[in-house]
């Protein structure tokens, strides 16, 4: 008889540093909607200010495949990769790797990279419940706390999350 082995540690004996971010947003758009604000029209709700280029960021894009890049358009010319699309399953849920360094740089390698997984799931009332965990920061190495804590803080995906229901809810953020 085969067994399946886990692909990952029970969170329980996972270090502090590793476990997972989990937020959670009810938003009234159903599934495919919201699938939608999320990935094709994340430059309306996405801010300015979360970027990591050289110059000001014109917009924010995420190539709609597996393999997808998801990058930043700058103001000077030059686009920024910060991630690429690891799983596509529409409007279901998609993963990416987040591939940005705790000092706010690009890491080129996926190995080096946590994973963000975003699901939309059905809610009452014909809304949805949208689900992110941010996982396997322990890949960043030195900067896996670093990286936890400011994806974790009030600025990080609790406060996207919110940008995206303002827009997902048809209400300015």
């Amino acid at each position: 008889m085969t067994q399946i082995q886990p692909t990952q540690p029970a969170e329980q004996s996972l270090s502090a540093e590793d476990l997972p971010i989990r937020k959670s947003i009810t938003v009234r758009a159903r599934p495919a909607r919201a699938f939608e604000i999320f990935t094709r029209e994340i430059d309306t709700w996405w801010p300015r200010t979360h970027h990591i280029g050289k110059s000001p960021m014109r917009r924010v894009l995420m190539e709609e495949r597996n393999g997808g890049r998801c990058y930043t358009e700058q103001e000077d010319g030059t686009d920024c990769d910060w991630g690429q699309v690891l799983v596509w399953d529409p409007p279901r849920r998609f993963v990416m790797a987040w591939q940005i360094t705790h000092a706010w740089g690009y890491e080129p390698s996926l190995s080096k990279s946590s994973e963000v997984e975003v699901s939309f799931t059905p809610a009452a009332g014909g809304g949805t419940q949208v689900d992110l965990v941010h996982r396997f920061f322990a890949r960043h190495g030195a900067g896996a706390e670093a990286m936890r804590t400011a994806v974790g803080a009030p600025n990080g995906w609790t406060g996207l999350l919110e940008l995206f229901a303002g827009r997902a809810n048809g209400t300015e953020a």
